[in-house]
């Protein structure tokens, strides 16, 4: 019996050591959401994959990048660019899982033409989504840019406003509980999402689905290429995945192949 007690436990013992864990930060939706549904796939390959939860867009980057995370997953490749200029941070990409084209809410408008002279708008306060929001504005023809404006475009590279719209920058985190109090919110899909927002129903304006902001999973260069985090973008790119998303999100989140 001791005999039995004691292979039992070597077993237990391997098995633990075998499963390799990999912490993963995430905002809630859809980023939380898809990588509890490979969890299971990854679990039967030997990978633990633990998911934290943040709201924001700063500290899962802070926290891969002091190696307190391996790896996160919630941005796009422009904001990283920004981030990793700003801080003099590292971080790379792993891989590209999907694109959430960024919308623009109104509770008080039915359609962008409805919009005031003077109305307010508000647009994420970080570099790459406030330009992506401006950039946005622009396709549906409410203000120009200058011509040397791009991704990083500020209010201040605003040459034409005939509306004479004003223009506020606030958290990206925070435009879903503020879109009841201005004309005209452009809001992150993973934000809308969250707050009951259908981005293919409720949007007045959103990206198309060739929208080059595809959010990424993003690592250190020197774990990127482990076999564990390597099991993580292979399982980001299955079929079963691609078809959780399409039937989940419905065109509010769009996977890349």
């Amino acid at each position: 019996m001791k005999k039995i007690f004691a292979a039992l436990a070597v077993a237990v013992a391997f098995n633990a050591q075998a499963a390799e864990t990999v912490t993963v930060a995430a905002t809630a939706v859809p980023h939380a959401e898809i990588l509890e549904f490979i969890k299971p796939a990854l679990a039967e390959q030997g990978v633990d994959l633990q998911v934290k939860v943040f709201t924001d867009y700063v500290q899962p980057n802070v926290q891969v990048s002091e190696k307190r995370l391996d790896a996160n997953y919630f941005q796009h490749q422009p904001y990283l660019d920004e981030f990793n200029r700003t801080r003099n941070t590292g971080l790379v990409s792993v891989t590209g899982v999907h694109v959430e084209p960024f919308g623009a809410y109104s509770t008080k408008h039915k359609s962008l033409d409805a919009l005031p002279d003077g109305a307010s708008v508000a647009i994420p306060n970080d570099a790459t989504n406030g330009g992506r929001a401006l950039l946005l504005l622009q396709k549906a023809g409410l203000i120009t840019l200058k011509p040397e404006a791009g991704i990083t475009a500020t209010p201040r590279d605003i040459a034409e406003n005939p509306k004479g719209l004003k223009i506020r920058e606030l958290e990206a985190a925070t435009l879903p509980r503020v879109v009841n109090q201005v004309d005209l919110a452009l809001i992150n899909t993973n934000y809308a999402l969250e707050a009951k927002l259908n981005p293919t129903e409720d949007a007045l304006i959103l990206e198309g689905s060739d929208s080059p902001y595809v959010n990424i999973l993003v690592a250190r260069p020197d774990n990127k290429d482990s076999e564990a985090l390597q099991k993580v973008a292979k399982a980001l790119h299955s079929d079963a995945l691609v078809q959780f998303i399409e039937e989940k999100y419905k065109g509010s989140v769009v996977p890349v192949q």
